[in-house]
């Protein structure tokens, strides 16, 4: 692989926007895979000023629009733009992009 390709490829895996590890609880509302209106409790662990990767027992697709009620701040609608059952811990996740431009730190 010649250079140029290698820092294309590099710069391509790189978050938009650094990641902070966290841990607080939030609250999470939307349809899940199978169409059924929930609310649930779930667990924040990354955060980024446009996204998170949040800790949820819901099976949900990727696509759908949720509703995150943190602890602080506003309500945000978010876009699950990733769902996996992590190996290791066997837990779901949900990776999602806030759908308001200025994300966790509107005012």
């Amino acid at each position: 692989m010649n250079d140029e390709r290698a820092a294309t490829l590099l710069h391509s895996q790189r978050p938009r926007n650094p990641r902070v590890p966290v841990e607080f609880a939030l609250e999470v509302r939307g349809t899940d895979s199978a169409g059924k209106t929930f609310q649930l409790k779930a667990q924040a662990i990354k955060i980024s000023r446009g996204g998170a990767t949040i800790l949820i027992d819901a099976d949900l697709k990727t696509g759908s629009i949720v509703r995150l009620t943190p602890p602080f701040g506003r309500e945000l609608d978010a876009e699950v733009n990733g769902a996996w059952t992590d190996e290791i811990d066997g837990r779901r996740r949900i990776g999602v992009k806030l759908l308001d431009n200025d994300g966790w730190f509107a005012e």
